[in-house]
């Protein structure tokens, strides 16, 4: 094991809240694949940005002439299966490496119940990020009922690329959800808590979807449709904002959301 993969889990582990606890190898294991996991999904979400601003570009033509650029649509698609499949080999990495760990423990304990995504995510977080999921769409559906090639092929793109952000998203949610508990011990149950906690919260942001519309909305030159969005991001942002300072405020922390299921199961 690293010391430096130790170190930086002792930082965790302060900036947690586990004042009197040492890192662990399983710990800073952990810890380390997860934060290349989060260095791919940063690439990942850049060369997705890039190749959807690069397709509205090169097909922008097209569509304006037909009314569709039919040679950039599949090419998206592609884009975005590659999306989903990059962040599930992403989440797969993760979750062997959880596995393996969890192999070694001479036992291992754990909730009595599953936590589910109310208590890791927040039912204000999950609504804030579904009513982005639905604003977006309706924005996008508004403009197909335009009579303007340019506007039309824009929605399309934006859809295409909404939608496979949210598969991405149900995707990674889902890996979060069903990721075995790797813990032999209350502290280290309660660090595996507060890991699946940041990472669903960092699979349910909508930063992909606000950043996205740069790629064909803006690119697009249509004013009322740019402003329109620039009011939506706006609002999602500063919602967002509110939700996760209230969160801060009250003391909701990932760790009290670990508290929230009393009892400890042990097993081997």
């Amino acid at each position: 094991m690293k010391t430096s993969n130790l170190d930086q889990a002792g930082t965790w582990l302060r900036r947690h809240g586990f004042t009197d606890a040492s890192p662990t190898p399983l710990l800073a294991a952990r810890l380390a694949v997860r934060r290349r996991t989060q260095l791919g999904a940063q690439a990942t979400v850049a060369a997705t940005i890039l190749a959807v601003a690069l397709t509205y570009k090169h097909s922008q033509r097209e569509a304006a002439a037909h009314g569709f650029g039919l040679y950039g649509l599949p090419v998206l698609m592609l884009v975005m299966v590659g999306l989903v499949a990059v962040r599930y080999a992403l989440d797969w990495w993760v979750r062997r490496t959880d596995r393996q760990w969890e192999q070694t423990l001479p036992r291992r304990v754990t909730y009595p119940v599953r936590l589910g995504w109310r208590s890791l995510l927040g039912l204000p977080r999950a609504a804030i990020t579904a009513t982005a999921f639905l604003g977006a769409v309706a924005l996008a559906m508004y403009a197909l009922s335009i009579p303007d090639g340019t506007a039309r092929y824009a929605a399309v793109v934006l859809l295409i690329a909404v939608c496979g952000v949210a598969v991405g998203m149900v995707v990674q949610l889902r890996h979060v959800l069903t990721r075995p508990v790797v813990a032999d011990d209350e502290l280290s149950l309660d660090a595996d808590l507060v890991m699946r906690v940041e990472d669903a919260k960092d699979a349910a942001s909508p930063a992909l979807l606000w950043i996205m519309p740069i790629s064909s909305v803006i690119h697009s030159n249509i004013g009322w449709w740019n402003y329109a969005w620039s009011v939506f991001v706006a609002l999602s942002l500063i919602a967002f904002a509110v939700v996760s300072f209230a969160t801060v405020c009250r003391g909701t922390t990932a760790r009290s959301a670990a508290r929230q299921a009393t009892g400890v199961t042990v097993s081997r």
